[in-house]
């Protein structure tokens, strides 16, 4: 099986390819794709060099899976292009998550819903995955009614730029910046662009996404995305009212039991989660479970996990090894 990665030497490109040489997808051909800038240079799989590509070699190659790294008109560009010629393309951008048309895809949520006929399949926003991973079985259970999320967001979510701009600073040298002011003992409530109503393109994407890879919109969702000088993963304080009663015990049961989530949840022995800890692992960890005191059936916690591996790569290669094991490709 051809595999082709566009945004090879990008830093979600990057963590794509070393969790393909974690995970058992049978790559019998892989196929790097970069920017002109890096056409026929070398990369290393599974301790083989491979020459990066153009975008038109590889759509000649014919994968059968393409996984974009590469931002949204890129995508928009070429995706169509691969799907043209049978490639079935799982894109990390934002180009499609919204399209009607276009899967949204959770594996551990709704794998379910991905046929022969999805050429083009969207990776949810970082932030969003390890939301609904949360969320989804408390739904289920619960009936959530509203969502307050508060993100406390790594840099890697920005790329390289953003993180050479915090060690730059850490270091005392005034670099280039990647955000409008430093990063280095700052918190910045700006993620991506502002849009018209004075949300960032990431609370949009908070705000919208859930409910699409749910298949729910009877609940309500606001965000607040905040970027910290952070390395390891994305934060998310949630806060959620359900339409049900809830039993503390049985949310922690239910999450401890749900695949891919990790309770860290012990504050006598200050277990909790941590983006320290999350960086490198492909778990979604919750704790800080935890009653709001204010209003009834609503419930407090916080959610971390690594933005570049479940938060992007991993999810997309997530599906990538459903479609082979559906025979969906």
């Amino acid at each position: 099986m051809k595999v082709a990665v566009v945004g090879a030497t990008g830093m979600v490109g990057q963590v794509m390819l070393k969790v393909l040489e974690e995970r058992n997808l049978p790559i019998t051909e892989l196929i790097p794709v970069a920017s002109e800038r890096s056409v026929g240079k070398k990369i290393k799989f599974k301790d083989k060099e491979f020459t990066i590509v153009s975008m038109d070699d590889a759509i000649a190659a014919k994968p059968e899976i393409a996984i974009f790294s590469a931002g949204g008109g890129t995508s928009l560009e070429f995706a169509p292009k691969f799907a043209e010629v049978g490639t079935v393309v799982i894109d990390n951008s934002s180009a499609w998550r919204m399209d009607p048309t276009k899967k949204l895809v959770v594996p551990e949520i709704n794998a379910n819903v991905l046929t022969k006929e999805d050429k083009i399949i969207a990776n949810p926003n970082c932030s969003t995955i390890q939301l609904v991973m949360v969320l989804h079985p408390l739904n289920l259970k619960y009936d959530i009614k509203r969502v307050v999320v508060s993100t406390y967001q790594s840099v890697t979510g920005t790329g390289k730029a953003a993180v050479d701009q915090l060690n730059a600073e850490i270091a005392g040298e005034n670099p280039e910046k990647v955000y409008p002011y430093q990063i280095f003992k700052n918190a910045l409530p700006h993620c991506d662009v502002f849009a018209d109503d004075d949300y960032t393109k990431e609370e949009i994407k908070l705000m919208k996404e859930p409910k699409k890879i749910l298949g729910d919109d009877t609940f309500n969702l606001t965000a607040t995305a905040v970027r910290v000088p952070v390395q390891g993963g994305h934060s998310e304080s949630v806060n959620i009212e359900f339409e049900n009663e809830f039993d503390l015990d049985e949310v922690r049961k239910i999450l401890s039991e749900t695949p891919g989530v990790v309770l860290q949840d012990n504050v006598k022995n200050n277990e909790y989660p941590m983006p320290l800890y999350s960086e490198g692992k492909d778990d979604v960890f919750v704790g800080r479970i935890r009653r709001d005191l204010s209003q009834p059936k609503t419930l407090n916690l916080w959610i971390v996990a690594d933005n570049l591996r479940k938060g992007a790569a991993t999810n997309a290669v997530q599906i990538a090894e459903y479609l082979v094991a559906n025979n969906l490709v």
